[in-house]
């Protein structure tokens, strides 16, 4: 033991003697010299300083040097992309610092557009060398042999899935070509070509792969889409140029249906219809503003309804008809029924959407409708209800104490009127 602490000790003392050496000459050396030689000082010192850092650093000379060239780059286009991927690749045989390339690449993929495209993201798997990441034994193939460039991958992988796109069969090939079998990158692609072709169609809205860039062909899908709870639904578009007192030179999306347009017509004078919103729906990355006509709900209706109608998606009592009494038939039942837009809280007209989402495309919007069969419109008060997202934004930035209270902005469309509703 004592053999030990003698040898320790020893240690110490020689480590801290050679630290004193290495930094004795950068912590004690001054420079005295006068002004007649100060010129020559100070060429001395830099030629100190020059050879420290080429002890320090000899073989830094060799390495590339590190830069970023999609931020760089003037032209953000595919083409663009994929040739600074191959002058990457053309560089250097050993391929240096490919892992921070492919990461700087993905970063700047949305700049050039090429984010959704399958072929870049071939292109910049294919720039790791091949066969130099396959694992030998079973201790390197589950502790992650190679770690950072698989986890490189991952990453790029985990990016694809984010963006939507499903990779082929040609980027598994890739894949054991760099990793082998038995790396992790590979178990990634498996999970997801398992699960992206299951969810790829599943929704009962889809969308071309290459969604249009148009905000009016945008509109129509998003249009579209909500009248699906409707399926006799008629989308109409219109201009307000057709219009003479209209300001905003727009378009609007409107939907409807036949049954909304029943309801609209059987309306009384005396109750007044409200345009709410704007209210959001995304279409992949876009989003469209859309607007509700609507009025309260009527409870004389509502009361009025058969009491023994069943609601079809009330799970709470649900009748087996093998125990106890059988369930009634519903085909023999007389009263009411009650149609998908006249809910609870209120009664959906229509829905539209414009090209500036302003009051007087609203406007526009009742007055194209009284011009296409709904002319008790003229007779009945509208009000405007408009939720904004503005003075919330404002207070985050300047505090509450200098924003004004959220209020809604109500505007009579017929007549002068005033909201009594908060």
């Amino acid at each position: 033991m004592i053999r030990k602490l003698h040898c320790i000790l020893r240690l110490h003392g020689t480590v801290s003697q050679t630290l004193y050496r290495q930094q004795a000459p950068t912590i004690f050396s001054r420079n005295y010299a006068t002004n007649e030689g100060s010129a020559n000082a100070k060429d001395t010192n830099k030629n100190n300083n020059a050879k420290r850092a080429g002890a320090a650093g000899g073989s830094s000379k060799s390495l590339p040097a590190i830069r970023n060239p999609f931020a760089a780059a003037q032209e953000k286009t595919k083409n663009t992309y994929l040739t600074m991927v191959e002058i990457f690749e053309e560089r250097d045989v050993h391929r240096r610092n490919h892992v921070e390339f492919i990461y700087a690449a993905l970063k700047h993929m949305p700049d050039f557009g090429v984010e959704h495209d399958l072929e870049v993201y071939k292109a910049l798997i294919n720039v790791m060398p091949k066969g130099k990441f396959i694992p030998t034994n079973v201790f390197q193939s589950e502790f992650m042999h190679f770690p950072k460039q698989q986890q490189c991958i991952i990453d790029l992988l985990e990016q694809m899935e984010d963006y939507g796109v499903m990779p082929d069969y040609e980027m598994e090939a890739m894949l054991l070509n760099v990793f082998g079998k038995k790396g992790h990158p590979l178990r990634k692609y498996w999970r997801m070509m398992y699960w992206m072709p299951k969810f790829k169609n599943l929704s009962p809205w889809p969308l071309p792969d290459q969604v249009p860039d148009d905000t009016l062909e945008i509109a129509k899908l998003a249009v579209e889409r909500m009248c699906t709870v409707d399926l006799r639904s008629k989308v109409n578009v219109f201009e307000t140029k057709e219009l003479k007192d209209s300001l905003d030179d727009t378009w609007i999306v409107s939907g409807m249906s036949p049954e909304q347009s029943k309801l609209l017509k059987e309306h009384s004078p005396q109750k007044a219809l409200y345009i709410e919103g704007p209210f959001h729906i995304w279409i992949r990355n876009r989003r469209i503003n859309y607007f509700t006509l609507r009025a309260d709900a009527d409870a004389e209706f509502l009361a009025q309804l058969d009491e023994r109608q069943l609601d079809e998606d009330d799970v709470s009592q649900i009748g087996v008809p093998f125990f106890g009494r059988p369930p009634p038939r519903r085909h023999n039942q007389l009263g009411q029924v009650r149609s998908v837009h006249q809910q609870d809280d209120g009664t959906i007209f229509a829905i539209c959407a414009t090209g500036t989402s302003t009051k007087d495309s609203l406007l526009s919007w009742i007055r194209l409708l009284e011009l296409h069969g709904f002319a008790t419109l003229g007779e009945i008060p509208v009000l405007f209800r408009f939720t904004s997202t503005v003075p919330a934004k404002a207070e985050e930035i300047a505090g509450p104490s200098n924003v004004p209270a959220h209020t809604r902005d109500t505007t009579n469309s017929n007549k002068t009127q005033s909201d009594t509703n908060p």
